[in-house]
């Protein structure tokens, strides 16, 4: 009997060998990412580079959400490729075959596969692990080689993973055997999905409130995070946030369950009787599998928006860098009061050539009420009352150079995205300052986004540019204190290293006192080079692996949507052997069988590419200053990939028809 059940399973795995490849690729390709992504925490080039601290914790943290990812893709293959086996595996039932013996026969075969597949995805893992270590460097902007390296330490975490995940698998298939019927294992491929009944008056009513829900829970996030709002509390923010989750999930089925399928009954009652074979295809097919598509549908539309959305914030803090450390550091170097003049006799000495702007920085109290926009006004006058920094024209004139301001006559600078969430405020409106005297008028003529002084200095709020003799009067006035600010900017890009080994060498502190005068901080001599630097070794790490799970992700659902639609072809096969047997072409059965994939791949994409659009306008300016160029390119690459996969779900239909005849 042991040589009889050797010789089924190797006639077995020659049999499915067409449907084996599917099931392969599932496990190579999950093997080879969790080996690969966890062999990073063990190459000694990233441990040497990021440390050993947080940056380890967060590749240990990715390696357990990717075990998520992993284990929702492996399961669904194996459910989907015991599908298409089911008539095998009642036919060998029907022989005479026990269950106990069939589900030996198939435990044998996982085994053989999935050590097979480990073995492969390793030696995959092996090598691509290197090539993910190089781009998480080139993101850190670390110069390091990164040698080949293998690690025990992965490979046993690995091995542990999938051979519990083994058995994981092996017990589902032993219980789906125990438990369905022999005549359902027969007839499982040939069982079609419950049809659309007749559409009555309720269902209308359900298909629109799914596209309420949305366009709702879309509006909500407009105004999710108005911190302008005074009625936005913790609570409230929590209960927008339940809702706009359960408006868009419960909208989301109800579209594809309900408006989708009564839009296209319309479309082929529009046909009255006279439909077409690429409405059969299409319309009808997708019709004839609404009710069990909608649940897999929604889950993958959600799921992919979430990830999609994740990916998206995290590139905006990669992408803001550059402009978040120029606004933070609006010059190369910045020095306070006297420190920091050490660096200068450096710069000196070395012959680094550099502009330098030496700037007053006044903290004054003003009044904002009239700068408000109508909407933003306030109730009361506490609220409208903040400690400015004001700087002259001439002290920043490199910076704007064709500014020109008359007596009386303030400039904005420093109102960006997220001061603008905080406090709305427009130009060609006054601007009350508090003096000892009383109180001064002064004309905004213009709301920049520029930064002119360091984020130590602004407070959270903007910086008025005023004219000097006014600023000269304010300076004079006992009730505000001034501070001495350095600005150096280098005059030649190419001494920037040069120059960043001496601020190293030249590091201070000095200590700020906040606007109350009650405490002070401690800052150094600061390098706008050296914060970029930081903050890409903080986000850097971050976009990486979010970057990492989100190709892993997408990919994983776009397979599981190509998987689908295999076992559609496969279930299909005999209604185009009858078409191609009355005469029709390979083409004219595939115009059809495009629009029905251009419905199961595109109408999923454009309400995920929409939820992920929605829920990252609603608080994009908390992680970065650019949000278009982000989003354009994590869509952009969220298009792509599922229009491959989409592409070879056509190709496998096609070869479907082409051998149907």
């Amino acid at each position: 009997m042991a040589m009889t059940l050797n010789q089924l399973v190797l006639r077995s795995m020659r049999k499915n060998i067409k449907n084996y490849y599917l099931y392969v690729f599932a496990l190579v390709f999950s093997v080879t990412l969790y080996y690969s992504f966890v062999t990073l925490q063990y190459n000694p080039a990233i441990v040497k580079e990021i440390g050993s601290g947080m940056s380890s914790a967060a590749l240990k943290a990715g390696s357990y959400l990717l075990l998520f990812i992993v284990i929702f893709f492996v399961l669904y293959a194996n459910k989907l490729f015991m599908n298409r086996r089911s008539k095998e595996i009642g036919l060998y039932q029907l022989v005479g075959m026990s269950k106990g013996l069939v589900t030996r026969l198939i435990a044998i075969e996982n085994i053989i596969l999935w050590l097979g597949s480990i073995i492969l995805g390793v030696l995959m893992g092996f090598v691509t692990s290197r090539v993910f270590a190089m781009i998480l460097l080139k993101i850190l902007e670390k110069d390091a080689f990164v040698e080949l390296t293998f690690s025990l330490e992965a490979l046993l975490m690995t091995v542990i993973v999938f051979l519990l995940l083994l058995i994981v698998v092996i017990l589902q298939t032993a219980i789906r055997i125990r438990r369905v019927s022999l005549l359902t294992l027969i007839t499982t491929t040939g069982v079609a999905d419950e049809k659309v009944k007749k559409f009555n008056a309720f269902h209308m009513f359900l298909g629109f409130i799914g596209l309420a829900f949305i366009g709702y829970g879309y509006y909500l996030s407009t105004s999710l995070l108005d911190l302008s709002n005074p009625d936005l509390t913790p609570n409230m923010l929590l209960f927008k946030m339940v809702s706009i989750l359960i408006l868009t999930v419960g909208g989301t089925y109800f579209v594809f369950r309900f408006s989708v399928a009564f839009i296209l009954n319309l479309v082929r009652k529009s046909k009255k009787g006279l439909m077409s074979v690429q409405d059969v295809l299409s319309l009808s097919t997708i019709m004839h599998r609404m009710k069990s598509s909608a649940m897999s549908l929604t889950t993958i539309t959600i799921l992919s928006a979430t990830t999609l959305g994740i990916l998206t914030l995290s590139y905006i803090s990669y992408y803001s860098v550059d402009t978040v450390a120029e606004e933070a550091i609006p010059y190369d170097y910045v020095m306070y009061e006297d420190t920091g003049f050490d660096l200068i006799e450096e710069f000196d000495k070395e012959e680094i050539q550099y502009t330098r702007d030496d700037i007053d920085l006044l903290a004054v109290e003003a009044d904002v009420r009239s700068l408000l926009v109508k909407d933003a006004a306030l109730n009361n006058d506490i609220s409208t009352r903040l400690t400015i920094q004001v700087v002259s024209q001439k002290d920043i004139q490199s910076k704007l150079p064709n500014l020109q301001l008359k007596e009386g006559q303030g400039y904005i600078v420093g109102y960006d995205s997220l001061r603008a969430e905080n406090i709305r405020i427009e130009a060609q409106k006054p601007i009350q300052f508090i003096t000892s005297t009383g109180t001064e008028e002064v004309f905004i003529t213009e709301v920049s986004e520029e930064y002119m002084v360091p984020n130590y200095h602004s407070y959270g709020f903007f910086t008025v540019v005023l004219e000097d003799s006014y600023f000269q009067k304010l300076l004079n006035d006992p009730l505000n204190e001034n501070q001495m600010v350095v600005g150096m900017e280098l005059q030649e890009v190419s001494q920037l290293k040069k120059a960043e080994k001496i601020f190293e060498a030249n590091k201070v502190s000095v200590e700020i006192p906040y606007p109350s005068g009650i405490a002070t901080k401690t800052v150094s001599v600061e390098s706008q080079e050296s914060y970029r630097l930081d903050l890409l070794n903080e986000l850097g790490l971050t976009i990486f692996i979010t970057g990492f799970l989100g190709l892993a992700f997408l990919i994983t659902t776009g397979s599981i949507l190509y998987f689908k639609q295999m076992s559609e072809a496969d279930e299909e096969k005999a209604t185009y052997t009858i078409l191609r047997k009355i005469g029709f072409t390979t083409n004219e059965i595939m115009k059809g069988i495009h629009r029905k994939q251009l419905f199961n791949f595109g109408f999923p994409l454009a309400i995920g590419l929409a939820h992920s659009y929605f829920a990252v306008k609603s608080g994009w300016v908390f992680f970065g200053t650019e949000l278009v160029a982000p989003l354009l390119i994590t869509m952009g690459v969220y298009i792509i990939l599922y229009s491959i996969f989409a592409i070879l779900s056509a190709g496998y239909y096609r070869k479907v028809v082409e051998d149907a005849l």
